[in-house]
């Protein structure tokens, strides 16, 4: 459990989002080794300090964004978000990546923590288009990206070496504007919350 009150970049109604630090690293390693058979094979993030501190050093960087999920009510981390190698300029564009920890899977908290990033990305970040690349087998996180209104734009075979292996991708994307009026109602705060009823 981590000791002191971590800053919140963004708040919904069960999680909110906080910025990856060394302060991190207990509660990260914890929920990467104790969630290692869930996420292969679909992601292999950082298993030990040294790998960490190399993820941080990527954020510090500018390589990536990084948004770590924790529950309202009593701090726990239950899921990472990061929105990779961004280009700016005329183009603007971003590949989201993301994981829960096993032991809170399926419980709507990613969902309402990705919505909140998108918010962010949106408004905060300038972002105009989120690209999020799928595996075919991957059902829990294209259930996601379907429910947070994502398009599907294609498939690509071999697209990216996940776990050393080529594998085939479907890309889904989401455009600023499409989000933007989506949620246009939404008060503050009230935009990731809005999605938690459309689980399945």
């Amino acid at each position: 459990m981590f000791g002191r009150r971590r800053k919140s970049i963004s708040r919904g109604e069960a999680v909110y989002l906080f910025s990856p630090t060394k302060d991190s690293a207990e509660d990260f390693l914890t929920l990467t080794a104790g969630s290692h058979s869930f996420h292969r094979p679909w992601v292999y993030p950082p298993a030990d300090i040294r790998h960490f501190r190399a993820y941080l050093e990527r954020l510090a960087n500018g390589f990536a964004h990084g948004f770590f999920v924790a529950r309202c009510d009593d701090e726990s981390l239950v899921g990472v978000i990061n929105i990779n190698d961004p280009i700016m300029g005329g183009f603007k564009s971003a590949s989201l990546g993301y994981y829960a920890a096993a032991s809170y899977s399926g419980r709507g908290y990613m969902t309402e923590g990705l919505a909140l990033v998108l918010d962010q990305a949106f408004t905060v970040l300038d972002f105009h288009r989120l690209e999020a690349n799928v595996q075919p087998d991957n059902v829990a996180s294209l259930a996601l990206v379907r429910r947070l209104g994502f398009r599907k734009e294609g498939f690509s075979p071999a697209f990216l070496k996940v776990g050393g292996e080529w594998r085939d991708h479907e890309r889904w994307a989401m455009l600023s504007e499409e989000w933007i009026a989506a949620h246009a109602e939404d008060a503050p705060g009230e935009v990731a919350a809005s999605h938690i009823s459309h689980l399945v």
